[in-house]
């Protein structure tokens, strides 16, 4: 009778052991279980030396799905390499594949060359770009085109949320390059400069990220963690004190002018009618001849509205100086075009500016670029 109580005991452990591994097999296997306990939200279970590894937070599966439509750019002039960069496709149709890189990657250039990932080489039209936007649209042959990125949603992203880039980081020894890290800032206000100017021309809003990026990235996507674009890198902090700075296009912003860089248009920027220097540039001040109160040192000092402009209508003249448009300050005049270019020619503005001392508003019908 003993015996067979052991027995029956010992069938009842070895049952439960079995059944016990079969469902938590079932549960590894089948649910998100595995994902919760180890507080992963996208790993993978890879093989190495014939044993399974867990590999939390793999990008893996991301990279599969952009890799092949990133190239690199080479961009010549006189058959000289000025430029490289990176460049992704966008879309395709049924002759050619389309491809977005930032303007000051192919600025200046009379033939562009694509590395694929495949290591093949084909010659790309640039159909069209914009300086102030940093945008270009590439063409190339569609037979040259094995994969199309797939275009996400900046918006949609939260600070801390994981992102990484695809790249061509100090010419094509590091072709095809991926860095990974976190968005850092949204909304980020960055001065920049174009057409090789030495000043602040322009300000860009723009994502912040702590992905490494070099010279060669630029161009290149900025991605989620579902492999998705949310921007085009475009810039980076450059520092001995400064580590983990880069700055994206939003991707939303660059699709809202696609239609037009493919067409070669040009972009019409609303205009002003005014020459100007900043407020705090004592040199352009005197050598325009242009003397302000001391206690100025913000805003954009007029030196000449243009005849026929919406400036000069509006009685806006030499010695003005504009501190706000729409209510919204103006520190200098790379601001100052930001704000300018939130609006469309024949849109009205309100300026305010100081003369002789006493703040003014008035408004200002603003012309085109084109």
């Amino acid at each position: 009778m003993k015996k067979k109580e052991n027995l029956k005991n010992i069938f009842l452990v070895v049952f439960s052991v079995v059944m016990g591994g079969v469902i938590m097999f079932a549960l590894l296997k089948w649910t998100p279980l595995i994902n919760d306990v180890l507080g992963n939200s996208g790993g993978n279970v890879v093989t190495r030396n014939d044993t399974q590894v867990y590999e939390k937070n793999s990008l893996a599966a991301a990279v599969d799905k952009i890799y092949n439509a990133v190239a690199m750019v080479s961009a010549y002039q006189n058959d000289t390499l000025i430029s490289t960069g990176s460049a992704f496709v966008y879309k395709t149709d049924n002759n050619y594949g389309y491809l977005l890189t930032n303007y000051h990657v192919v600025e200046g250039a009379d033939s562009i060359t694509l590395t694929m990932s495949d290591d093949t080489e084909a010659e790309a039209t640039v159909l069209g770009g914009d300086e102030y936007l940093d945008l270009a649209v590439l063409r190339v042959d569609k037979s040259n085109v094995s994969m199309v990125a797939n275009i996400g949603n900046s918006e949609d992203m939260n600070l801390g949320d994981t992102v990484f880039t695809v790249g061509t980081p100090m010419g094509e020894e590091y072709r095809g390059t991926v860095t990974s890290g976190i968005l850092s800032g949204k909304d980020r206000m960055v001065s920049v400069s174009v057409s090789n100017s030495n000043s602040n021309d322009w300000v860009m809003r723009v994502l912040q990220f702590d992905a490494s990026i070099n010279p060669g990235n630029s161009g290149g996507p900025l991605l989620n963690a579902n492999g998705e674009v949310i921007g085009i890198c475009s810039l980076k902090l450059v520092d001995d004190e400064i580590e983990g700075m880069g700055f994206a296009i939003p991707i939303e912003y660059a699709m809202n002018h696609i239609e037009s860089l493919e067409k070669g248009e040009e972009i019409e920027w609303p205009v002003l009618g005014v020459s100007m220097v900043n407020a705090n540039d004592t040199t352009g001040l005197y050598r325009n001849g242009i003397t302000i109160d001391r206690n100025i040192t913000e805003g954009v000092v007029v030196v000449q509205a243009e005849r026929g402009s919406g400036a000069a209508e509006a009685g806006l003249t030499t010695g003005d100086v504009i501190t706000a448009i729409d209510g919204e300050e103006v520190a200098d005049s790379a601001y100052l075009r930001y704000e300018l270019y939130q609006h469309q020619a024949g849109d009205t503005i309100k300026i305010t500016y100081i003369r002789d001392g006493k703040e003014n508003t008035v408004d200002v019908t603003l012309g085109g670029s084109n």
